[in-house]
């Protein structure tokens, strides 16, 4: 971990203290950076549950990484001085548990006194003490040792480069003898002057389902030394900070923060990713879907292990390899690559980079650092899935896990286990199977076509619950019942007549036979060529099937012209989809719900699995985490992390701290306005049965043209939805507004494709940017976007890019919506009832809004000089619950004006007293 480094001159890397404990940072940091580091330090230091709310311009990630990395430093050091008076006395104070240092637990673990004989010796007991005592320090010594191997190694390969040239040469030498092996193995097969077998010819050797062996079955003999095997490899994992963000580019710009912060130099970080993210296999990477690359990867490593097991037993018959393991997993060449990722904090980019030049799997290799790393950057929805957690090595016992920009952390629990699969998959994936079965039925043993006569008949109950019919074409198959219906788990399984079969089994068995991924080697290979003629008449019917449900399984083409969404990735088996629906049924209890969706046809009919209760996997996390810190730059309200998350997953109050702090802008820097009623008094309520009335849109239109002649620069004004920004834009365009606003400012709208954001926020920033230059009646843009699209997050509309923000209603979701009501009626069962306060339902509703209208408005200011106005227009956001739920920093300066002519007012008196464009 970095020391104390002062630059006097540059200002750079100062010490700062807060009682006693010592922050070093790259700059004099703002006081509420030194608070907010503070507090993280005593919430890691306790091992609490902090939520952290730090506007965004305020230097969160920065005040994360020094106030944690500073507590880890301590906490390493506190270990260290401990070990060693351990080491020195050679006795451990077994007798007082109060004075045992609690970073001691994970090395020591005490057997209990009631698992002790009732009236057992003194003698005895303090045989067994004496014991775990010289077992605790032997274990100590041990630690100690493996620590300070690592770190010499690792300083080796800092300060030694011939280590790396040492490292390439192996490689070329490894090369070069699997190039002479590859070449003595053709000369052989053409002196033998055999032919490959017919089936080989074919290709169709490795779409053949392996005789399938359930665990019960398996021998106990091969599982023991496979699990031994893994023991070995095993790495002690060090006390580390797991970071979590939600985006591949916020994860990247944490990791550059951390590269320029004082603890760049000596901390062990490690980047995690998905295969689609690190793979440096171009034939896999090509494979496009993110199930088909996974897949991909596990087969040829099953090849790998497969075949040296087969090399050792010697078989007289063996099947031949038609799978080549990957040539980039090598055990050596990934320790090689882990240690080179631990000497250096690399991001995504540099470590793929890295893994192409040793020729090692980046996403194996990563995977191998995190023992010994000391900060794990990864996206959270690897850390929030148990499975994909225990997949990549994971382990949380013990460990501090940050989870940054979490104001959606609830909806992205919910969307992970939940699941939703069409009408047309269901038809498409069991006419695959089918024919899978009809072609290789003979060559496949009992337990396989056991396992794939249930399969087909779960996905005929499906489509059968929605109402179709599973021989016919989904695309041209009306549905007499319409409309949504609402099923607890074990109602649908009745319902659907499946209550009778195993899911666990069939699920499981998905998962080891990898039949999804052989029925997609099949469709590929079936599903455009034909075989042979005597398969004709067998396989045309099934590729013509397949090109019937094509269009309902793709989505509207693509003009050449938008790249970003023409390289869609190549779907997978639908069947691949289907096992992440029976995940979802297997996994939940009485807190999923299944959604009988029925439109008119059944291409457009679905099956939704909702998860009602996300605690219920957040739970495992709070529970083995020593500590965990929510933290993002807008969390209010919180109390839906208090009650939904928290709560619910069983974490007391009292463990629980709040953290909020304000904004390093002076306060008259901002002025939030509510405006109630607009220029001509017409009352501002965008309630559904009232915003799309005409005078409410013009009115809207005159507020916007009056703001339009006192704001400079940029104006971005929100609207509710998609639907409702394109009804008013096509109002004022037919009264004549739309040209009297574009007067005073060129009209953006943001588009629904996201591939074409960028495009239009290049061509308003550079039109602000040539007003403010050039000068004339046109003084900047005004943008048009919609709460929770592609520009209400992640977009900064720093300085002349955002002087104003406008919110046009209230952004309530969909009252009708089926999953929105079960949620609300799931809550107001499962919730207390606060004296005073609305019912959890209700409260949910206004929650979900007020977090998107914070997300939205929180996107002007972005740093300590900036300055801008924002107004919410809607006479609701003046009652004192709604504002409530606002930002401190922002409730703190809110004027509710209940006439227009006042809001105007303070408006070109805020604006005037600012500088213009710059």
């Amino acid at each position: 971990m970095s020391k104390k480094r002062n630059n006097p001159r540059t200002m750079a890397n100062k010490t700062q203290e807060d009682g006693g404990i010592h922050f070093p940072f790259p700059f004099t940091p703002y006081s509420i950076q030194k608070d907010f580091m503070a507090e993280l330090y005593r919430v890691l230091d306790a091992g609490k549950i902090g939520i952290f709310e730090s506007p965004t311009g305020t230097g969160k990630s920065l005040s994360l990484i020094c106030g944690a990395l500073s507590w880890l430093r301590d906490f390493e050091q506190k270990k260290h001085q401990e070990e060693a008076r351990l080491l020195e006395t050679g006795t451990v104070p077994l007798s007082d548990r109060k004075d045992q240092p609690p970073f001691l637990s994970s090395s020591f673990k005490e057997t209990p006194d009631t698992l002790r004989p009732a009236g057992e010796p003194d003698w005895v007991t303090q045989f067994v003490q004496k014991k775990e005592e010289r077992d605790l320090v032997d274990r100590l010594k041990e630690e100690q040792v493996r620590r300070k191997k690592r770190e010499e190694h690792l300083q080796q390969i800092r300060h030694n480069a011939q280590l790396k040239y040492a490292a390439k040469r192996m490689r070329r030498e490894e090369e070069e003898m699997e190039r002479l092996l590859h070449l003595s193995r053709e000369m052989l097969a053409e002196g033998t002057g055999t032919e490959p077998l017919e089936q080989l010819e074919c290709g169709d050797e490795e779409l053949v389902l392996a005789e399938y062996e359930s665990d019960e079955e398996k021998g106990a003999a091969r599982g023991v030394d496979e699990e031994e095997e893994e023991e070995d490899l095993e790495e002690e994992h060090v006390t580390k900070i797991y970071y979590c963000s939600r985006t591949h580019s916020q994860l990247a710009q944490f990791v550059h923060e951390v590269q320029r912060s004082p603890f760049g130099k000596d901390t062990r970080l490690v980047s995690l990713g998905s295969r689609q993210n690190l793979c440096i296999n171009e034939d896999v990477k090509n494979l496009g879907s993110a199930q088909l690359i996974n897949d991909r990867c596990m087969e040829m490593q099953r090849s790998k292990h497969e075949k040296s097991r087969a090399e050792d037993e010697k078989p007289k018959r063996r099947r031949q390899e038609h799978q080549a393991a990957c040539p980039f997993y090598s055990y050596e060449q990934l320790q090689l690559l882990r240690d080179e990722v631990l000497v250096g904090v690399k991001d995504i980019e540099q470590l793929v980079s890295l893994g192409k030049e040793a020729r090692a799997c980046p996403y194996y290799g990563s995977r191998f650092a995190i023992p010994a790393a000391q900060l794990v950057v990864l996206p959270y929805q690897m850390l929030l899935h148990g499975a994909t957690r225990q997949a990549a090595g994971i382990r949380l016992q013990g460990q501090v896990v940050v989870i940054d920009e979490a104001h959606n952390l609830i909806d992205t629990i919910t969307g992970i286990y939940s699941a939703e699969v069409s009408g047309s998959q269901f038809c498409q994936a069991h006419s695959q199977l089918l024919q899978y079965m009809e072609r290789y039925g003979k060559r496949l043993k009992a337990k396989n076509l056991m396992y794939i006569k249930q399969l087909l008949y779960l996905l005929e109950q499906f489509v059968t619950v929605l109402g179709g019919n599973i021989k016919q074409n989904p695309n041209t198959q009306s549905l007499s019942q319409t409309g949504t219906e609402l099923k607890t788990i074990n109602d649908f399984l009745f319902q659907s007549q499946i209550d009778n079969i195993n899911l666990f089994k069939v699920r499981r068995y998905c998962e080891k036979s990898m039949v999804s991924r052989k029925l997609f080697g099949f469709t590929e290979r079936y599903g455009t060529v034909l075989a042979s003629s005597r398969e004709q008449s067998r396989l045309a019917g099934f590729q013509h099937f397949l090109q019937s449900l094509q269009p309902a399984l793709t989505e509207t083409p693509v003009p050449h012209g938008d790249e970003g969404e023409a390289r869609v990735p190549r779907s997978a088996s639908p069947l691949m989809h289907i096992e992440g629906f029976l995940a979802a049924l297997t996994t939940a209890n009485q807190d999923g719900r299944v959604i009988l969706n029925r439109q008119g046809s059944l291409s457009q009919s679905s099956l939704k699995f909702l998860l009602l209760n996300p605690a219920v996997h957040f739970a495992q996390v709070v529970k083995e985490c020593r500590a965990v810190v929510i933290a993002g730059g807008t969390m209010q309200p919180v109390s839906d992390f208090r009650e939904q998350l928290l709560a619910c997953a069983g974490v007391e109050a009292e463990r629980v701290v709040e953290f909020s702090c304000g904004h390093v802008i002076p306060p008259d820097n901002i002025l939030p306005l509510v405006i109630c009623s607009g220029p001509s008094s017409q009352q501002l309520e965008f309630t559904y049965q009232k915003r799309e009335l005409p005078q409410m849109m013009d009115e809207t239109g005159r507020i916007l043209y009056n703001l339009c002649n006192v704001v400079p620069g940029g104006l971005v004004c929100f609207f509710p939805s998609y639907e409702y920004q394109r009804q008013v834009h096509a109002h004022w365009d037919k009264s004549g507004l739309l040209a009297r606003l574009a007067v005073r400012k060129k009209i953006f709208q943001e588009p629904k494709r996201a591939n074409q954001v960028e495009q239009v926020l290049l061509e308003y920033s550079r039109c602000i940017k040539c007003c403010g230059h050039v000068g004339g009646t046109v003084t900047g843009a005004l943008l048009l976007s919609v709460v929770g699209g592609k520009m209400s997050e992640g977009i900064n509309f720093s300085d002349d890019l955002g002087r104003c923000v406008v919110m046009v209603g209230m952004p309530y979701p969909n009252i009708k919506s089926p999953e929105l009501q079960e949620k609300m009626a799931y809550l107001d069962q499962t919730l207390p009832r606060i004296p005073g306060q609305p019912p959890p339902g209700k409260a949910l509703v206004e929650n979900l809004c007020m977090k998107a209208v914070n997300q939205s408005i929180g996107r002007a200011i972005r740093h300590q000089k900036d300055f801008a106005s924002i107004v919410l227009l809607d006479q609701r956001y003046a009652r004192p619950p709604i504002l409530g739920k606002l930002p401190a920093w922002i409730r703190d300066r809110v004027e509710v004006k209940a006439t227009f002519g006042p809001a105007f007012a303070a408006m070109r008196k805020f604006h005037r007293e600012r500088p213009g464009p710059s």
